[in-house]
C-alpha cells in the first residue's frame, strides 16, 4: 500500500475521522459488499463506527458479566504481540478498539419481513457472503493501522480466538455485542440482539490497536435503554417472530436458538424451501425483521 505524505497527516490530525471515513469508503467501493445473485445490490449500508479506551473499566466488567476468560482488548492485543510477533508488550501503552456496525440492507430486510419458520434466500446470501467482506473489511482497516506505523489485530480472525461453553450455551472470547456497546453504538434488546440508531438488522466486527483514539461517548443510561421491552414492557415482538420460542419474556435461550438454526431450519439448506440457500446453516434472522427496532430505535409509545 502507497500511503502519501497527504494520507499520513489526514491519520495523524484526526484519526477517528479518518478511520471512519476509511471504512465507509471501503464499505461502499468492494465487490465484496455486493450480492451477485440480487443484481449485485448492497450487502450493507454505510457503517457505524465508534471507538473505546482499554482504560474503560467496562472492560473488566465484562469478566463477571460475561465469563472470566472474556478478553480486554490489552489481553488481546498482548496476545498478538506475543504469540504472532513474538514482541515484548512491556512498553505497551495505549489500546484503543475500534468497533464496525455493519446495517444489513433494506431490500433483505424486507424479503425477510415476509418469512415466518426461515430466512428469505437473500437473508441467507446476506449471512454468508457478508461474512466474507466483514472478514476483508476488518483485514483491510488493520493492514491500514500497520501501514501506518500501528500494531493491529482482528481478535475475531487471530489465533488466540475461541468459543466456549457455558451453561447457558456459548461464549466467545471476544463479544463484538458488548464491544459496541462500550463504543457507544448501542444497547442490547430482549432478543439479545443489539439495537443501534440504524436498527438491530446488522453485523458487526472490530479491530483493536495500539494507537490512541478518543472513545466514543455511551449516551445510553443502561444496557437495555433501546430495547422497549426493557424500558416500558411493551413490544415483545420478537418473542412472536421466533419460529421456535427461543425468545421469550425472561429472554434469550441460546441452546434452543442454536438448535432452531443447525437441525429445525435444516430443509432450507436442502432444497425444501427452494433452491440456491448457501453456508452451514440457513441463517434466520426473523428476529431482526419485521420488529419495531429493525430499522433504527423504536421511539416510547407516547402517554395518554
Amino acid at each position: 500500500m502507497d500511503m502519501d505524505e497527504h494520507t499520513k497527516h489526514r491519520f495523524r490530525d484526526q484519526p477517528a475521522r479518518f478511520l471512519t471515513e476509511s471504512i465507509e469508503e471501503y464499505t461502499w467501493s468492494s465487490p465484496l459488499n455486493r450480492l451477485p445473485a440480487f443484481d449485485s445490490t448492497p450487502i450493507f449500508e454505510t457503517p457505524l463506527v465508534g471507538f473505546a479506551s482499554d482504560d474503560d473499566p467496562i472492560f473488566m466488567e465484562y469478566k463477571s458479566i460475561i465469563a472470566d476468560f472474556h478478553l480486554t482488548p490489552r489481553e488481546a492485543m498482548t496476545s498478538y504481540l506475543t504469540e504472532t510477533l513474538g514482541n515484548n508488550p512491556s512498553e505497551l501503552r495505549t489500546v484503543s478498539v475500534i468497533s464496525i456496525v455493519l446495517p444489513i440492507s433494506r431490500e433483505t430486510r424486507l424479503s425477510n419481513r415476509r418469512e415466518i419458520q426461515g430466512p428469505s434466500l437473500r437473508w441467507n446470501h446476506t449471512r454468508w457472503q457478508g461474512q466474507e467482506f466483514i472478514t476483508e473489511l476488518s483485514n483491510h482497516i488493520a493492514s491500514l493501522l500497520r501501514e501506518l506505523g500501528q500494531y493491529a489485530v482482528v481478535p475475531e480472525l487471530a489465533p488466540f480466538f475461541q468459543m466456549r461453553e457455558l451453561p447457558d450455551g456459548l461464549a466467545s472470547v471476544w463479544s463484538q455485542r458488548h464491544i459496541a456497546y462500550a463504543a457507544g453504538l448501542g444497547t442490547v434488546g430482549l432478543s439479545d440482539g443489539f439495537i443501534t440508531p440504524k436498527g438491530i438488522a446488522l453485523r458487526c466486527t472490530s479491530v483493536v490497536t495500539n494507537l490512541e483514539i478518543p472513545p466514543t461517548h455511551r449516551p445510553y443510561p443502561d444496557h437495555y435503554s433501546n430495547c422497549l421491552f426493557h424500558t416500558t414492557g411493551t413490544c415483545g415482538r420478537c418473542i412472536k417472530r421466533c419460529p421456535g420460542g427461543a425468545i421469550t419474556e425472561k429472554g434469550h435461550d441460546k441452546k434452543r436458538c442454536l438448535e432452531i438454526l443447525i437441525t429445525e431450519q435444516k430443509p432450507w439448506m436442502e432444497g425444501a424451501h427452494g433452491e440456491g440457500y448457501i453456508g452451514t446453516y440457513a441463517g434466520c434472522g426473523l428476529c431482526q425483521t419485521k420488529v419495531p427496532c429493525e430499522g433504527g430505535i423504536p421511539p416510547l409509545p407516547k402517554r395518554k
